[in-house]
């Protein structure tokens, strides 16, 4: 059986007016997500906008989406970095804290080798008892973690048992799909490749979309995990405009925009991440969600 099946929201990190963590926004986050039935709960990812909050701020965030959520949903807490000792300290904190797995981005900037990767991850892994997911995306860290070297971290590692692949190749993710064992997940990183990869044998999405939509992301991912992509694909087209507009601006800049406009989080970023830089992004943004039944922060 697969560990990770479904729709995991890469949970956006609310902040005050005064630039701190709002701790009850977060709560309501989490409880809005609960309540709609995702899958799992991801904190200090890309789009909790991680690389800004402090260490303390970081093990904060995780261990209170561990104590809200109470054992309800799974939380992957993203603990990766660019140095591997750090990586290690925020992979055991969260281990200790009690989530039940965490999500290792890439290292960043450094552009290491396919063996300085292998390296890195497995360091990590052997660090921890909890499940690790690797984070491969390009785009954002400069450097590709190359199927062969996914495929020995999922023979060597007992504990790396998924990747999310946020590459952008649908070929690269059927061929991890067709190369790893039974047992390993594969998720999308990407909103709008998520059918294509689950008609290819992948196994859900960590989501950006679904931080506002997280019943639509449901019905449409586990459509697909069903098998009835006629109902999956129709329900695509209806949230397929949101899915682009979530980029019209770097993540999670537009997501949490909206997020805003519906009462769930203050408009607050963490320099160097800011507000929109166009307003008519924001119309796209909010103009992409008009024929989506939203829910509005009571």
């Amino acid at each position: 059986m697969k560990t990770f099946r479904g729709v995991f929201t890469a949970l956006v990190t609310p902040f005050t007016k005064y630039g701190l963590v709002d701790q009850d926004a977060l709560r309501d986050i989490i409880e809005f997500q609960i309540a709609s039935g995702v899958d799992g709960l991801v904190p200090c990812g890309t789009t909790g906008e991680s690389p800004t909050l402090s260490h303390s701020e970081h093990d904060r965030v995780i261990a209170d989406t561990v104590a809200i959520s109470a054992g309800r949903v799974p939380v992957i807490a993203g603990t990766g970095s660019n140095a591997t000792s750090e990586a290690v300290r925020l992979s055991k904190h969260a281990e200790a804290a009690g989530v039940d797995a965490i999500l290792l981005v890439n290292p960043y900037y450094n552009k290491p080798t396919q063996k300085g990767l292998y390296l890195h991850f497995r360091t990590i892994a052997d660090s921890v008892k909890i499940p690790c997911i690797v984070y491969n995306i390009k785009g954002r860290t400069g450097v590709n973690v190359e199927t062969d070297t996914l495929v020995k971290l999922a023979n060597d590692c007992p504990n790396i048992i998924a990747v999310k692949e946020a590459s952008g190749s649908l070929e690269q993710m059927k061929d991890v799909i067709a190369r790893t064992p039974d047992h390993f997940s594969v998720l999308s990183g990407d909103d709008n490749m998520a059918l294509s990869l689950i008609e290819s044998g992948g196994d859900g999405v960590i989501s950006v979309a679904s931080n506002l939509l997280p019943s639509q992301m449901m019905e449409m991912v586990h459509a697909g995990l069903d098998g009835d992509f006629g109902k999956a694909r129709e329900l695509e087209s209806v949230l397929s405009p949101f899915f682009g507009a979530c980029f019209v601006e770097t993540n999670p800049i537009p997501v949490k925009t909206a997020m805003a406009h519906y009462g769930w989080c203050e408009e607050e970023f963490r320099l160097p991440m800011c507000s929109l830089e166009s307003e008519e992004h924001r119309k796209t943004i909010l103009d992409s969600l008009a024929a989506i039944n939203v829910t509005k922060k009571a």
